[in-house]
């Protein structure tokens, strides 16, 4: 089965299952517009009082949290909700159905479950990040434009890798919710901020332990010319790293599922 006909299908069925529930749709939405005005407002209590942080302007800030959005509403439109799900099979044993199906099985977990309004949070963070570039105006050229591209999908390959592993130690403890909900509150609090303002041992916890760092801050790193060579080369070879480990520990996960027959 094609990787795409899979996952325009299960695209297809989480639009239908916002067009029944239209209501939380909505407000998903709102929640998200009040979020991207708390995370503006507090830039601006704190720039009414300095004009860098860490060495970061305000504008830097404004393109580090247009990221931020981007990342949380790439990664909230399927990975996150599929892994919730996957974790949920795997406890009830229903993720026998998924692997009865003819086509990947990490594939199927990774894209079984979609949030549609999490389209929201792509839109406003791309919004966010567009309003930032014109600020910087000429300093972005097609280096800046490349390298960015680069570090942000190699970000997401590492966050995405990073959760299916977790994820997949459902294979052998029952309940790993709390482990997700530790790992959204460092995305959205810590990550708010770039991590060269931390002390040095967050520093290390957000970039090796649970890393946002790839995700959001060297991204950012890259549209404001803070981006070494060797850092993005080390960022692509970190996210390599983490999918064959990912891909390998889903096989050694699934040899050891029992199913809901056992």
């Amino acid at each position: 089965m094609d990787a795409l006909v899979v996952i325009r299908t299960y695209l297809r069925l989480g639009i239908l299952n916002v067009v029944q529930y239209r209501a939380d749709f909505f407000l998903q939405v709102a929640s998200i517009c009040i979020g991207l005005g708390a995370a503006l407002l507090g830039l601006g209590v704190v720039f009414g009082q300095t004009e860098q942080v860490g060495g970061w302007t305000q504008t830097d800030l404004v393109a580090l949290i247009g990221i931020q959005m981007l990342v949380r509403g790439l990664i909230s439109l399927v990975v996150r909700p599929s892994m919730v799900q996957l974790m949920e099979g795997i406890r009830q044993g229903t993720l026998d159905f998924m692997l009865t199906k003819p086509a990947d099985s990490q594939l199927l977990a990774s894209v079984a479950q979609v949030n549609v309004a999490a389209i929201a949070d792509v839109a406003a963070g791309i919004g966010v990040l567009a309003f930032a570039l014109v600020t910087l105006g000429g300093s972005i050229g097609l280096a800046e434009a490349a390298g960015f591209t680069i570090v942000l999908l190699a970000g997401l390959v590492i966050i995405y890798s990073f959760l299916l592993l977790l994820s997949t130690c459902a294979f052998w403890f029952v309940k790993l919710d709390n482990i997700l909900v530790i790992f959204n509150t460092m995305f959205d609090g810590a990550g708010s901020w770039p991590i060269t303002i931390y002390p040095g041992w967050m520093r290390v916890s957000l970039t090796f332990v649970i890393p946002v760092a790839f995700a959001i801050t060297i991204p950012a790193q890259s549209l404001t010319g803070r981006l070494t060579p060797g850092v993005a080369i080390g960022a692509v070879a970190l996210a390599a790293g983490f999918a064959v480990a990912a891909r390998w520990f889903w096989r050694f996960g699934l040899k050891h599922y029992t199913g809901a027959s056992a």
